[in-house]
Order: structure tokens, then sequence, then C-alpha cells
């Protein structure tokens, strides 16, 4: 009986690292606890909760993004848009608070709307026009960073007067932790649910696991694809809220590198560039990896530059393994040539024919 009984729990545990993705949030899992434990090593300040709760509350923004970008990432596109809609969003809002003298409310409900336009305009470029995603989305990225500085006559706004607003978005807190945090959790719930346990979800995965596969099985694609560029937009949007909250205006840079950073968390944690592949939990513990390398890099002193630099690093290794794991790079002694036979030259050819 103990011997069917272990045969069963092995068998469940097989079967749920088996599972879409799942390796690979085990893997990043680890590595995150591995560098927290070592950055505590290095500083013990590094585990205060005046830290901790600073490093959540940097982390929050990246996750929201990433989770967005993730959504794209999936379907095999990438969202380029995401930093200028943020800033987009942050101009808006603000402007519309400031000059305009409107409520919260309404101001963030029209930033919203105008944010989300941006996502539906990506989607249709991208599912009916057939542009690819990198050249849809970095257009859509100029005009909105153009719409960003234009607004408000290409300065930042004045100070906002709403400390409700600010009070919303940021600086309210809850068990000790700011607003982003929570937001950042109350948005991976419900965009994971929708991932992992609707049909939204499962059209998704399988329009990057196979697009052709995917239209003629009768998933509606435009319509999907779409979805996921208007998802982005909406994360995006939210994170310019955060960050005019954290400022008290409207600033024009606002998101600058955030696809980037956005695109790093989702890869670090597992989703596949690929697409068809990754969890939304991975993300979260990509998130995090990005902002404990940030922030344990600051403590042991590293400048700007060598942080930098560990992301990229640990940005590629994470493509490499992912693509090793799907099979596109089996033969390492092939990806860099080594053991490779060389033609024979002529004169060995008429050699060996003579012979």
């Amino acid at each position: 009986m103990r011997v069917r009984s272990d045969a069963a729990l092995s068998g469940r545990i097989r079967g749920f690292m088996g599972k879409r993705g799942v390796g690979q949030v085990v893997s990043v899992s680890a590595a995150l606890a591995l560098m927290f434990l070592t950055f505590a090593l290095v500083n013990r300040n590094f585990v205060s909760r005046r830290n901790v709760t600073e490093l959540l509350r940097q982390v929050s923004p990246i996750l929201i993004i990433g989770v967005g970008q993730s959504f794209v990432l999936i379907t095999a596109g990438i969202d380029l848009s995401i930093g200028s809609v943020v800033g987009m969003s942050s101009m808006i809002s603000a402007t519309l608070m400031t000059r305009a003298g409107m409520n919260p409310f309404p101001a963030t409900l029209i930033t919203m709307l105008c944010c989300l336009a941006v996502g539906f305009i990506n989607g249709t470029l991208v599912s009916r026009a057939k542009l690819p995603p990198f050249i849809a989305t970095l257009g859509t990225m100029i005009i909105a960073r153009g719409v960003a500085q234009w607004v408000n006559n290409n300065r930042n706004t004045d100070g906002i007067a709403s400390q409700g607003f600010r009070n919303l978005f940021y600086y309210g807190k809850f068990l000790g932790y700011f607003a982003p945090l929570w937001i950042a959790l109350i948005l991976f719930a419900a965009f994971n649910f929708i991932l992992s346990r609707t049909r939204t979800g499962r059209h998704i995965y399988a329009i990057g696991s196979n697009y052709e596969a995917a239209k003629f099985s009768g998933v509606n694609v435009a319509a999907s694809e779409t979805t996921v560029y208007v998802v982005s937009s909406f994360m995006a949007c939210v994170v310019g809220l955060i960050l005019t909250a954290m400022s008290g205006m409207g600033a024009m840079d606002a998101g600058n590198g955030y696809e980037l950073n956005a695109v790093a968390a989702s890869v670090i944690g597992g989703v596949s560039t690929m697409g068809g592949q990754g969890l939304l939990f991975g993300t979260v513990i990509g998130s995090c990896i990005w902002g404990v390398l940030n922030n344990g890099l600051q403590f042991a002193g590293a400048p700007q530059a060598l942080k930098n630099i560990v992301i990229g690093v640990v940005v590629i290794i994470s493509v490499l393994i992912d693509r090793v794991a799907r099979g596109s790079i089996l033969d390492v002694r092939r990806l860099f040539g080594i053991g490779r036979k060389k033609p024979p030259t002529q004169a060995e050819g008429v050699s060996s024919t003579s012979v």
C-alpha cells in the first residue's frame, strides 16, 4: 500500500512538473531564492522591512506591465509601445486634472479610453493588416510618445491637487504596504484567471503554439490577438497612473525603457519569445528577480552600468534556455561550430577518386 501511494505521489509530481511552463517557474524561483540569500549575506540591511517594502513598491509597476507584455509574447508577438503608453497615460490624466480642472474619476476614465485605443490600433494592425508586431508597435510607440508631449504643449504638468487620487494609486497603505503592490496583486489574480481558466486564455496559447492550426480549429484569431494588445495597453495605462500619483504631476518621459523592463521580466520568468508557452506566475518571479538584482547591486555599491550589463546577460541566458528547451538549439557543438567537418578540397577529391 505504501509503495502504491508513493508511486501515486511521484506521478502527481511528475504530472505537475510536466505542465506548460512549470519547470521554468521552479527554476527561476530557485534562482530568486539564491539571489536573495546572496545579497542578504553581503548586506544585512537588504532584508530589513524598510528595504523589502521599498523593493516591493519598485517591483509592482514592472510586474503590472510585465503581465501585459506576457499576454502579447504568448501569442508570439511583442509590444514596444507600452513604455510610451505609460507616458501618455501620465500626461493625459495629469493635464485633465490640472489644466481642465477635471475630477480624478472622469479624468482617469478618459485616460483609460485613450490608452485602450492604442491597444486596439496595435491589435488591428497586427491581426487584420498583418503588419509585423515589431513594426506596428514601433510606430504606435512613437505616436504615443508624441501625444504625451503634445497634450500639455511639450512640457510637464503642474502639481496635482487631488490627494485622493494620489492615495488611491500610490500612497495609500494596507497592512503596511503601499497601494501599487495591492493593485499589482489584484491585476495579476484577475488576468492569471483569464489566461489559465478561460477559453480566451486557451485561444491565446493556441495562437502562439501554432497560428495556422488555431485558425483552422475555429479560433477567432483576430479577436484574440487584438485582445492581448488591449490588455497590454490597459496595464501600461495603470502604470502611468501609478507614476503620476507617485510624482504628483504628469511627466512626458514617464515609462521610458519600460517596454524593455517588461520583456525582461517576462522572459526571465519563462515566457517564451517564440509564443505558446509561459505562466504569469513566472512573470511575477521574473519581476522580482529584476527588482532584487537592481536593489541588491545598489546595496553592493555597483554602478548603474554594471546593473544594466547583469540584467542584459540574465535576459540573454533566459532566452537561450528557452530555445534549448524548445529544441531550437539541440547541439551546443553545432551552435559554436566545434567539430564541424571541412569539405574536401579539390585535390583531395581527385586523389580519392583516382584511388
